[in-house]
């Protein structure tokens, strides 16, 4: 029941001999990952205004990419989306990304700030999630040069991007001085341990493998003991009650579909609302190939609906 537009993307992609990724060296992954986009993400639309910036880390400064709506305002204090993009937290950037960015800030008519946090294996666990909770601080404390409202703050990110926003989300409620608004989940991955029945079902054929899963995890995190610590498996938190709200979506034929649905599952039982929506036909980061994939633009609207719904009350 594959979708026949990912079954072509899969067939043009082996047609083409395209190399997997765990046989690239994460300077050759990184720049197939960038000019990739361009063959199936949709053309970037045009945004209100974009401004490159930079918060203070924990090792430096961390690049940031701020959007603002068509439309808004310039002085309009707007609801915002702190966004950590995906790639297994190996590849990736704010150009990876940036068409994905643009349309949640239109559609749903939040600013958006996509961070572009360190990545392995030159920086493993746990920098990137210390860059991704010092920027969600940052934007909550430059908030009115910003002209955003730090009251009305989601975090969110795709694959490894929706791991970090689950762990700031984590981390927020632990701390108690970053009040966050909502979670956006998009085919987050929860655990580490990668043992999820997805793992064998999804882990051949489909984009992204069980080989390429362990490529980006073995180049982020070092030491295998550290796959229980929540900071890198949010899933084996001992508490998930008193989250933000999250809405969670997932892919039928995506090894981290478990993950994504355990999670939500997790969420709910312990009392904090979530919501969960499976695309049965897709594959793992189809949501950023609007191009060539229809289903993409629905889970972009989705998504953007669910940001619009939850800081536009």
């Amino acid at each position: 029941m594959l979708h026949p537009q990912a079954r072509a993307l899969l067939r043009l992609i082996e047609e083409k001999g395209v190399p997997p990724t765990h046989t690239l060296s994460p300077a050759e992954a990184r720049a197939f990952y960038l000019q990739r986009r361009t063959f199936v993400q949709p053309d970037p639309p045009e945004v209100g205004s974009v401004r490159e910036l930079e918060a203070k880390g924990p090792a430096g400064t961390i690049p940031l990419r701020s959007y603002r709506p068509l439309g808004a305002p310039a002085d309009a204090m707007l609801p915002v989306l702190v966004y950590y993009h995906g790639g297994g937290w190996v590849v990736g950037d704010l150009d990876t990304h940036d068409v994905l960015c643009r349309e949640l800030c239109n559609l749903s008519g939040c600013a958006v700030i996509a961070v572009d946090y360190r990545l392995g294996p030159e920086h493993r666990f746990p920098a990137a999630v210390d860059d991704a909770l010092a920027a969600a601080r940052w934007v909550r404390e430059e908030a009115a040069a910003l002209k955003v409202d730090a009251s009305r703050m989601a975090v969110g990110g795709d694959s490894a991007g929706g791991n970090l926003a689950a762990v700031v989300a984590l981390a927020a409620r632990e701390a108690g001085d970053l009040p966050i608004a909502f979670q956006l989940l998009i085919y987050p991955a929860t655990d580490q341990r990668r043992g999820a029945p997805s793992h064998t079902t999804n882990g051949q054929g489909y984009l992204l493998t069980k080989e390429s899963m362990d490529y980006y995890h073995d180049h982020y995190v070092a030491d295998l003991a550290r796959d229980l610590d929540w900071r890198a498996s949010p899933l084996l938190h001992a508490d998930h009650a008193k989250l933000p709200p999250a809405f969670v979506l997932t892919a039928g034929y995506d090894p981290l579909r478990d993950e994504g649905l355990q999670y939500a599952q997790k969420l709910s039982e312990a009392g904090s609302r979530a919501s969960l929506v499976n695309f049965e036909r897709q594959i793992h980061g189809f949501i950023t190939m609007g191009r060539v994939i229809d289903e993409a633009n629905v889970a972009v609207e989705l998504c953007a609906g669910q940001l619009r719904r939850e800081l536009n009350p």
